[in-house]
């Protein structure tokens, strides 16, 4: 079994259709996914960088979240529009796409190192 560089976690949460957070799943969590998978299927990227499912990562608010490993990069208000970029200049160039961080995460995880 090979040693997978990046997991790439899409959160596909649904919440109640009233709850004031939102959530990602509501939000296009289940089709960005699908995109990521078939995008890097598409480039043979797929058996390094894995798409996968995520429940709620508590950032509902900023849906639809995506979050990249072992990095810890939170992207927020994600659309398809953006996964091509996200594969390009995260995934492949390890490069942080500044217009779509979560800076309240991304700074949880510095106080946490």
């Amino acid at each position: 079994m090979s040693v997978l560089k990046k997991h790439i976690f899409i959160c596909e949460n649904m919440r109640d259709p009233d709850s004031p957070k939102g959530c990602c799943g509501r939000k296009g969590g289940s089709e960005l996914k699908v995109s990521f998978k078939k995008k890097l299927a598409l480039k043979l990227l797929n058996k390094i960088y894995r798409a996968n499912t995520a429940g709620c990562m508590d950032a509902c608010e900023h849906g639809a979240v995506v979050v990249i490993y072992p990095q810890g990069i939170w992207y927020g208000g994600v659309t398809m529009n953006d996964v091509d970029e996200i594969i390009e200049e995260t995934v492949l160039n390890d490069k942080v796409i500044s217009r779509l961080v979560i800076k309240e995460k991304m700074d949880e995880k510095s106080t946490a190192s």
